[in-house]
């Protein structure tokens, strides 16, 4: 997997915004995206989804959904990201097929990690690790648990997320991260494309 893990943000990218950041991102190197839209718009949603998915194929890039595994389906994403209340992995799992990727966020614990990979998660997700725009109120996680969790969880991808800019992205990586999931800091960026390279080239 990319080790640069882009998400979308709606408010961030409206419109045509989405398409041109996202293959901005892309053309940077970036090779995993999360399609992550909040609303109720469910025609919006389906059409922008269908968009990014031919824009990543173009580029051999996965395009993953955010918490919607019927908007997976329908499209035939690559795969799905689940919060710890949108349901089971091993449900997505005989949904999408053996080769979907499915991601579930575990915040700082362990322990829900463990019960994600018993479920046939392809990785899991910890954070937030510094302050983050797009989820100011989550809770922090130590530096300390992705060290942790490279000892326990052993060859499970592990991604972190929350607040990682250029500047700390090292120390999360040092401390055992393989993936930096990464959307204000990408997406706000005034050129995404060098944005992504310089996350790339870490």
């Amino acid at each position: 997997m990319s080790k640069l893990y882009a998400i979308t943000d709606s408010h961030l990218m409206p419109g045509k915004k989405l398409i041109t950041g996202v293959t901005a991102a892309l053309e940077g190197g970036c090779r995993l995206v999360q399609y992550r839209d909040k609303s109720l718009d469910h025609q919006r949603r389906l059409a922008e989804s269908l968009e990014l998915l031919a824009v990543c194929r173009a580029y051999d890039a996965r395009l993953i959904i955010n918490d919607d595994l019927q908007l997976a389906k329908t499209i035939n994403a690559h795969g799905v990201h689940l919060g710890q209340s949108d349901g089971n992995p091993r449900a997505a799992r005989a949904l999408l097929g053996d080769d979907a990727v499915i991601g579930v966020t575990c915040h700082a614990s362990l322990a829900l990690a463990r019960q994600a990979i018993k479920n046939g998660a392809s990785y899991v997700a910890f954070g937030r690790f510094f302050a983050s725009n797009t989820k100011p109120d989550a809770p922090p996680a130590p530096l300390s648990l992705l060290n942790e969790a490279r000892r326990e969880l052993g060859d499970i991808p592990i991604v972190a997320i929350g607040g990682i800019t250029l500047a700390n992205a090292p120390r999360i990586l040092t401390a055992g991260a393989d993936m930096l999931a990464i959307s204000h800091n990408l997406f706000a960026a005034e050129n995404i494309k060098l944005r992504a390279q310089a996350f790339c080239a870490l």
